[in-house]
């Protein structure tokens, strides 16, 4: 079974099949591995999308993934304090999505493209010839063989063994990474128009949420930052005491329990090797305040194809030559991840009552425009005892 492909990408996740379908496109010989039976599970993933982001990512909103249509989201703070945003030129809604269903969709575009998959294959190991990546040795039903690749594209998760094995630092913090858990619950009533946030103690250095799936079905979950646990029950405790606090949700019942972590760091310093690239959660491209990957993953997936196939038409995959792959991404992901990493650092540190009235301030401005910077200044102006918080944020 050994074989040569100019790009080999490890992971089909949303990363890895945008990966993919990129260098297809560009007329790579592409193939694309997954470890698991079938792509898209195990689900470990809240499911809720914006809008903004699907059309930023050029992909149309498919009722074949598409679940459910809110018009906003509400950030709810320890005193009941609801912000609602549902501004039409800044979030434009959102989706609660299949991911099952997303996850090959991604990867059927990806085979469109002319990118070929095989699954229940797993990466064991990097080839390498001195420093530089030149394959990967791997396993399909307990047979070893060799993917000799031009360019081998991590996208293997917030596990990510690929970059690792590459020498890049990939170490986290217990800091730096969120434990998650949620329940699909069914028989629950609530407001369905909106996905709902929940700060504060009930979810300590991280939040709650509520994404609606139908009428009377939600993914109810919470990610407790994991220096805050003592225990691993305690995330289960916390999910526990947080649905029993919501009315609606009380009488529901579940029908799956997933669990997980997502990392909530900076971004790797190196993202590129000799012959090698990490996107997505690899790369630890998730945004640390609200653990979303699903946008940084196929945006990260993209260039990285693209750069890939530029590189081996023009005869180098040197480290010099795929750093445009990282240009890319920080140009367009890294001041906004960079503040939302020091926003989840003051949300560590911050009491309750202190989250609470900062909402209070944002709800009683009605500022035109929600962004980071601009609550920012207004509690510069307005507030400025409460920027105490926010110590070593630049404004």
């Amino acid at each position: 079974m050994d074989r040569t492909v100019d790009v080999l990408v490890v992971g089909a996740g949303p990363g890895g099949s945008c990966a993919a379908a990129s260098s297809a496109r560009a007329g790579a010989d592409t193939l694309l591995i997954e470890k698991r039976q079938e792509i898209g599970t195990p689900v470990r993933c809240g499911e809720g999308v914006s809008k903004r982001w699907l059309d930023e990512l050029g992909i149309p909103a498919d009722p074949s993934f598409v679940t459910h249509e809110v018009i906003g989201s509400r950030v709810i703070g320890p005193d009941g304090t609801a912000l609602v945003i549902e501004d039409p030129l800044t979030t434009k809604g959102g989706y609660t999505v299949d991911r099952e269903a997303f996850d090959r969709h991604l990867a059927k575009e990806a085979a469109k493209a002319g990118s070929a998959i095989l699954v229940k294959t797993s990466a064991v190991g990097l080839l390498k010839e001195g420093d530089r990546v030149v394959g990967a040795r791997c396993e399909h039903m307990g047979e070893r063989f060799d993917v000799r690749a031009r360019v081998v594209i991590g996208a293997d998760g917030f596990e990510s063994q690929v970059g690792r094995w590459a020498g890049l630092s990939t170490h986290l913090r217990a800091k730096d990474v969120a434990a998650c858990l949620e329940y699909t619950m069914v028989g629950v009533e609530g407001d369905t128009r909106y996905g709902d946030f929940y700060l504060g103690g009930v979810a300590p250095g991280g939040y709650g949420w509520i994404f609606w799936k139908g009428e009377d079905i939600a993914n109810v979950g919470i990610g407790v930052n994991l220096a805050r646990l003592r225990h691993r029950a305690d995330t289960k405790r916390y999910l526990d005491a947080f649905v029993a606090r919501l009315p609606g949700m009380t009488r529901g019942q579940v029908l799956e329990e997933i669990a997980g972590g997502v990392s909530v760091s900076l971004p790797l310093e190196r993202t590129v090797a000799d012959g090698l690239l990490l996107v997505g959660d690899a790369a630890r491209l998730i945004d640390p305040l609200t653990g979303a990957g699903i946008l940084s993953a196929c945006l990260s997936g993209r260039h990285a194809g693209d750069v890939a196939a530029a590189a081996i038409e023009a005869g180098d995959t040197t480290t010099a030559q795929l750093l445009e792959y990282e240009r890319r991404w920080r140009g367009r992901l890294e001041e906004e991840l960079a503040r939302h990493y020091l926003i989840k650092e003051a949300l560590l540190r911050m009491e309750d009552e202190t989250i609470s009235r900062i909402l209070r301030a944002v709800v009683e401005a009605k500022l035109p425009s929600l962004t980071s910077a601009s609550i920012l200044a207004l509690l510069k102006a307005r507030h400025p005892d409460l920027l105490n918080a926010f110590e070593g944020l630049l404004l």
